[in-house]
């Protein structure tokens, strides 16, 4: 039995899944004419990881790469690890009610020993997840996941089908940040929504017809921001789980939209702005 493997190219792909270790990396190929200063800390990684290196001529990496831009460094690696959407939100429904019996039980012995600081009164961290809801370019995926992972969003969720998967493509196009993003892959994100707000998520869609501007809306609680496809925007069953809808103020009104990853980059750093984590 032959284990699926995939193509890396780049350095940034290539460095960041190194460091990242979820993926099984089988071969390191580099040009024999390519300067190895750049290179230094994937040598020193792929050393440490006992990862074969093998230094092959210019044509045979494009060969290797399928002629895809490869800054002179390709890697056979396993597919990058993500995750099912549903078994993901049975583990948050399990952590939110291991917190809920853990506040009682501080609560009951803080009642019995009034020394010990109230724990119940500690704020923990506000949950962010981004879902795409049907995102199909490929540059656009590699652009807000980038975004995503700079601005500290949980976790990423995508629907299975009819939209744009992780690929080594996206890996490239994210400059290796894919390589550390929580990506859970959804049957129907509806059903994934409905699930969320009983966990005491607000579901956000950002639309250009929605009712609320983002720069007025509130977004400091548990967040889970919902983005449109690039040609129809949010699918109506989608949209009729969201408890509200932002908009971006546009200054020409014969624009009536922005690109999908710039619009959700935006919206990203408008939550991280309330939350003050900038």
């Amino acid at each position: 039995m032959t284990c699926e493997t995939e193509i890396l190219c780049g350095i940034h792909s290539v460095l960041e899944a190194l460091k990242a270790k979820r993926r099984t990396f089988f071969k390191i190929y580099i040009s024999k004419a390519r300067n190895l200063a750049r290179l230094n800390e994937i040598l020193e990684l792929a050393k440490i990881e006992l990862t074969q290196i093998d230094f092959i001529s210019d044509s045979e990496l494009d060969s290797i790469s399928n002629r895809v831009k490869h800054q002179g460094i390709v890697a056979k690696v396993s597919p990058l690890p993500v995750k099912k959407a549903e078994v993901e939100m049975k583990n948050l429904e399990s952590d939110r009610l291991n917190k809920e019996h853990d506040i009682i039980i501080n609560k009951k012995s803080n009642e019995v020993n009034r020394t010990q600081p109230d724990t119940e009164k500690k704020e923990s961290k506000k949950k962010f997840i981004v879902i795409l809801e049907s995102i199909e370019d490929t540059h656009n995926l590699g652009a807000i996941i980038r975004t995503a992972i700079c601005a500290g969003v949980d976790h990423i969720i995508i629907p299975k089908d009819r939209a744009v998967q992780p690929s080594p493509a996206v890996s490239r196009i994210s400059a290796g940040a894919m390589e550390h993003a929580d990506i859970w892959i959804a049957t129907n994100i509806a059903s994934c929504l409905k699930i969320l707000k009983k966990q005491g998520f607000w579901v956000a869609g950002l639309d250009a017809d929605g009712e609320t501007p983002l720069f007025r809306s509130d977004l400091a609680d548990n967040i889970a921001l919902v983005i449109g496809g690039e040609h129809q925007g949010i699918r109506p069953l989608v949209k009729k789980e969201c408890d509200f809808l932002l908009s971006l103020p546009l200054a020409k009104k014969s624009i009536t939209s922005l690109n999908a990853s710039v619009a959700c980059g935006i919206a990203i750093y408008e939550v991280v702005r309330q939350r003050g984590f900038a």
